[in-house]
């Protein structure tokens, strides 16, 4: 292995000439093209122009102080070998064509490194297409100056397994997405200004572990995917219309513990999931708290197991799209805040059951513009008189047969107490502490 470092003057005037580096960029292709297998090249602090390609396994190293301009057409640094390593480098401008996944670095190989990047206006950020066992770590990534649809994906994994995506920092992307792809690991990135913080498409398998995903619309999305486990994560600061802490689609065999989710529109979403059939999906040791709803199923379904989660100050803890109820889902031992019972055997459960009833209060989901009026005086009066003197039969939302008296150790604290560490930071529902960069 020989440690090439790159000489300016030579990229310059060797390459170039005099007259085409006043007008061009140089290229560091020939250096590329010209090292050994497992040869280290440090190219001199610059700009050079894309594209390049990595061929070879080779260490690709800028120091912090190189930029890659890919003059905004196709993508920034190809990686089409096994092997390699890229770091240290600044890779920006890339082309704007979807259907070519213009992006700052395209993967089409296996064990290569990707860490200590930063990518800047590039429409896609880090593609992985088939290609297993790559390491993609400690990156920044930042999108095309875009509207939100049109952007490309910060990271994006197609038919790619095994591999690792770990504590890169993204903001002003689309998404972070897994199409097709089994046993990646994710964990301890940072999503922000983004669509989607992570979204799963026909993926199995897969571990989410200790990110943060904050000012996104979603910040977790599973659709049609097995076998994921989502462990130990923090969503806060989804309150638009279609905030999302944590959703499910047509999504089976998940376990969802250990996560805080905090101020968003809906804490958790469950639509016809689990849905194999003869599987089900874990719900334990959640924070979900400050949300509109806190846990919303799109229709009447069952197989969700829902234990030991923390549920305070939500303005609905559970409720249903359809006039229909989610009592068929299994609720056992969960922390409920509004809960009005009485504890007289000292044994930390509620004497009576916590039940939840369907009154007039469904009026503001089952009439989307009497939404304005939630939480206001006359449909609050209304709901007391259904209560008091019901017309018919309220239906039972769920039931939770032994309802704890005190909140218990749940979410990101829960997981770091089994760790023994830290919980990454104090309880911060409004995200105040990141939002300053505390």
């Amino acid at each position: 292995m020989a440690i090439i470092r790159v000489a300016a003057a030579v990229v310059a005037a060797g390459l170039m000439g005099p007259a085409a580096w006043a007008a061009v960029l140089p290229s560091a292709q020939p250096f590329i093209d010209a090292a050994q297998d497992k040869d280290v090249v440090i190219l001199p602090p610059g700009t050079y122009a894309g594209p390049l390609v990595v061929a070879k396994p080779i260490v690709l190293d800028g120091d912090g102080k190189v930029t890659i301009d890919g003059g905004g057409k196709g993508t920034v640094l190809a990686i089409e070998t096994d092997g390699a390593t890229v770091r240290g480098l600044r890779l920006v401008n890339s082309g704007e064509s979807h259907n070519d996944v213009d992006a700052g670095i395209q993967v089409k190989g296996s064990f290569n490194v990707i860490k200590d990047n930063v990518i800047e206006d590039t429409l896609f950020g880090i593609d992985l297409h088939q290609s297993d066992s790559n390491v993609v770590r400690r990156n920044v990534v930042h999108s095309k100056d875009l509207e939100l649809g049109m952007r490309g994906d910060a990271i994006r994994l197609w038919f790619s397994r095994s591999n690792r995506i770990e504590e890169n920092e993204i903001s002003r992307s689309r998404d972070v997405v897994v199409w097709h792809s089994v046993d990646n690991t994710i964990r301890g990135n940072k999503v922000s200004d983004s669509r989607y913080g992570l979204h799963f498409m026909y993926a199995q398998h897969n571990l989410v572990e200790d990110n943060t995903y904050w000012d996104n619309s979603v910040g977790i999305i599973l659709m049609y995917s097995d076998g994921i486990v989502i462990r130990g994560n923090r969503v806060t600061n989804g309150t638009g219309a279609t905030g999302v802490g944590i959703g499910l689609k047509e999504t089976s065999s998940t376990t969802i513990e250990d996560n805080e989710i905090v101020y968003v529109s809906n804490g958790i979403y469950l639509d016809l999931s689990p849905f194999q059939p003869d599987t089900g999906n874990r719900i334990e040791r959640n924070h979900v708290a400050f949300t509109g709803i806190g846990v919303l199923f799109h229709n009447d379904w069952k197989g969700n197991e829902l234990r030991a989660n923390r549920f305070e100050h939500n303005l609905v803890q559970v409720s249903v799209n359809a006039r229909a109820s989610a009592a068929r889902n299994l609720w056992d031992g969960n922390y409920w805040d509004d809960y009005q019972g009485f504890d007289r055997d000292g044994d930390g459960i509620g004497d009576t059951p916590y039940e939840l009833r369907v009154y007039a209060d469904r009026l503001w989901m089952d009439v989307p513009h009497a939404a304005f009026f939630r939480g206001a005086p006359v449909l609050t009066l209304v709901d007391f008189l259904e209560r008091l003197a019901p017309l018919t039969d309220p239906i039972l939302l769920m039931r939770d047969d032994k309802p704890l008296i005190m909140p218990p150790v749940a979410g990101r604290q829960a997981r770091a107490a089994a760790k023994g560490g830290d919980d990454g930071g104090e309880f911060d529902p409004f995200g105040l502490k990141q939002r300053l960069g505390k």
